[in-house]
């Protein structure tokens, strides 16, 4: 598969808010007081392949597809790989166990549209799985061919960072990304990458 892992980049201008959202950068935001929140995303293939994506109906990121997951039982000191196997029985009513699923990437976000900071761990299941797709409350489950996954409604970060590094580490691969998303711009580093089959 080709490198498609982005390299760091320079600040991006993230798309502009419309004059009823906010009329002047709020220079005087601290985002020292925004909340940090830890989360899983889990990717599940089927036997041909194909990708569950959620169609979300509920913010963040309201009308766009995504991997399916959910926030950690911080007060029941639950570890990622738990909060992995609980959110895609939750989701997708599947169960396993955490030896199922391996953690792909870890990234940072820094003030993710100036609401908080987000701590993601990304998990692939090991093996193709059955899961009947349809309506829930957070939405609607879908499958999509891999190759499709650019063309959908994805938030932009997932398009250019996210997916791509995702692609090219699934498969026993690993990486780690720092995003900083601060005052309506993105850059991103590469802190860790580690291609399937490279133990160094």
């Amino acid at each position: 598969m080709a490198d498609t892992t982005p390299p760091e980049q320079p600040p991006r201008k993230a798309a502009q808010p419309t004059s009823t959202e906010v009329d002047a950068p709020n220079e005087s935001f601290d985002h020292h007081q925004l909340p940090y929140r830890i989360a899983v995303l889990c990717y599940l293939f089927d036997a041909d392949g194909k990708i569950l994506l959620l169609h979300r109906a509920k913010a963040p990121n309201l009308d766009r597809f995504s991997p399916i997951g959910g926030k950690l039982e911080v007060g029941e000191g639950e570890s990622p790989a738990q909060c992995a196997v609980r959110e895609i029985e939750e989701e997708a009513g599947l169960t396993l166990t955490t030896d199922e699923v391996h953690l792909v990437g870890i990234i940072s976000e820094r003030s993710f549209e100036d609401t908080g900071h987000w701590l993601l761990f990304c998990y692939e299941v090991k093996h193709p799985v059955e899961i009947e797709a349809g309506p829930f409350e957070e939405g609607v489950l879908e499958w999509h061919d891999v190759d499709a996954v650019m063309d959908l409604n994805i938030p932009q970060t997932d398009r250019e960072i996210i997916w791509p590094s995702f692609l090219k580490h699934r498969g026993g691969g690993f990486f780690m990304l720092h995003i900083e998303c601060a005052n309506g711009e993105y850059s991103w580093t590469v802190d860790e990458s580690r291609l399937p089959g490279n133990l160094l």
